[in-house]
């Protein structure tokens, strides 16, 4: 008797091989999808073979490992409260002091990216992205913060005009990026804090120098008014002068007869200073 061909039981083996199948490429994960913004290192035990862009790309289960890098912007800042900032990297602020030693705080954010042209070297001589970061973007920015603040008075600092420092320490780091392979984006100063003492001091500089201020404009003042008051006698004597000077004897009985209003005097005085009463001449 010829059995029949069990197609249950065989339906039933396939399908558990394909998931036996499904189960064991899930586990060992022959494949690896970069994202974008990405890029990742190949490495084949132990040793660099290629590069990944974003997309889906084959690997050998177990032998490869895939190191990721992001091409995309990142920044290292530092901050009072690194656990509240939204920076990629975090850290806290550098103490150092001005040129002439006062005690200042900084704040700062880098902004920086690997070069993708260069991720081979940069895997074989730095590692991975935490590492580039502790090994080249914090050691460098934190050492040349504090070297290079020591080079500037605290009144320039304080004052706020920070963009000569800036551009001291982002041309610094901009050299020394590009040697490891790391492009700067921007180097910024977000804040810089100097001791109580010092901005009380200075606080109180600046009061006396408003008040000085404030003293040479009250002088200047007065001698606008002491000066405005002479040319204006100045002007009245001059004025005197000029009318005394044109007051002639002709001008004179003019400006009498002018003003006379028709009546002669009852009195008059005689050229011997007798006082004559002209009513009784009358």
């Amino acid at each position: 008797m010829i059995k029949l061909f069990n197609f249950k039981k065989y339906s039933i083996l396939s399908i558990l091989g394909i998931f036996i199948i499904l189960f064991i490429a899930w586990v060992l994960k022959p494949f690896v999808v970069i994202a974008p913004g990405y890029a990742g290192i190949v490495v084949r035990l132990g040793k660099m073979v290629n590069v990944y862009e974003p997309g889906f790309h084959w690997k050998i289960p177990v032998a490869d490992k895939i190191v990721l890098y992001s091409t995309r912007l990142l920044t290292y800042e530092t901050s009072d409260n690194p656990d509240t900032s939204l920076a990629d990297y975090t850290d806290y602020p550098v103490d150092t002091s001005t040129k002439d030693g006062q005690p200042i705080h900084i704040r700062y954010t880098v902004r920086f990216k690997v070069d993708p042209k260069r991720l081979s070297e940069i895997y074989s001589e730095l590692g991975s992205e935490s590492r580039i970061v502790e090994r080249i973007v914090k050691t460098d920015s934190r050492i040349n913060v504090r070297v290079i603040a020591r080079e500037f008075a605290a009144q320039d600092l304080y004052s706020g005009n920070v963009l000569q420092f800036e551009k001291r320490v982002a041309d610094v780091l901009k050299q020394n990026f590009k040697q490891k392979g790391i492009i700067l984006d921007y180097f910024g100063v977000r804040g810089i804090e100097f001791s109580k003492d010092y901005v009380k001091a200075v606080e109180q500089k600046q009061i006396e120098k408003e008040r000085v201020i404030a003293e040479k404009y009250k002088a200047e003042q007065e001698l606008y008014k002491k000066q405005a008051r002479i040319t204006q006698a100045q002007a009245e004597a001059e004025a005197q002068r000029l009318l005394q000077k044109s007051l002639t004897k002709p001008v004179l009985y003019r400006m009498w007869i002018e003003k006379w209003n028709g009546k002669l005097p009852n009195v008059m005085t005689g050229n011997n200073g007798v006082i004559l009463d002209l009513r009784e001449v009358r």
